[in-house]
């Protein structure tokens, strides 16, 4: 699994790039994905239910956002940073697509701030919304 998991986060990054490339051609704030591919495919998976995951992140804390996980609420690890060598000023914000490939909505979040503070907020639907406020 951890195998399937590095190629998966490979090809993510990969994606990301070429999207972020494109992105920056018509919009100021990248979009990041968390797409997790299967071992045989070289793109990342998309759930095919038709469902948006697609979720703008604002940090209103005070603080810089270091790191962002979402993770799927079946899994019991964090899975990977999604904003990598990126940080999240206060008071900006950026949209993720948050999609794993199996079709789940429900996904828990955990952010790191420059202050040492983690915020996890738990069981949040990436299909209903569209924006997340992280606050103190």
């Amino acid at each position: 699994m951890n195998v399937r998991k590095t190629i998966a986060r490979a090809a993510l990054v990969m994606a990301a790039l070429a999207s972020t490339a494109a992105a920056a051609a018509t919009t100021t704030t990248p979009e990041r994905s968390i797409a997790v591919a299967p071992a045989t495919v070289s793109a990342p998976v998309q759930s095919r239910d038709g469902q948006n995951r697609r979720v703008r992140v604002h940090n209103s804390t005070g603080w810089t956002m270091l790191r962002f996980y979402a993770s799927n609420v079946r899994t019991s690890d964090w899975e990977e940073d999604i904003l990598g060598d990126d940080v999240l000023a206060n008071n900006d914000s950026i949209v993720m697509n948050i999609d794993d490939g199996t079709g789940a909505c429900l996904f828990d979040f955990k952010a790191e701030f420059t202050n040492g503070q983690s915020l996890i907020r738990n069981n949040i639907n990436v299909c209903e919304i569209a924006d997340y406020y992280y606050t103190r």
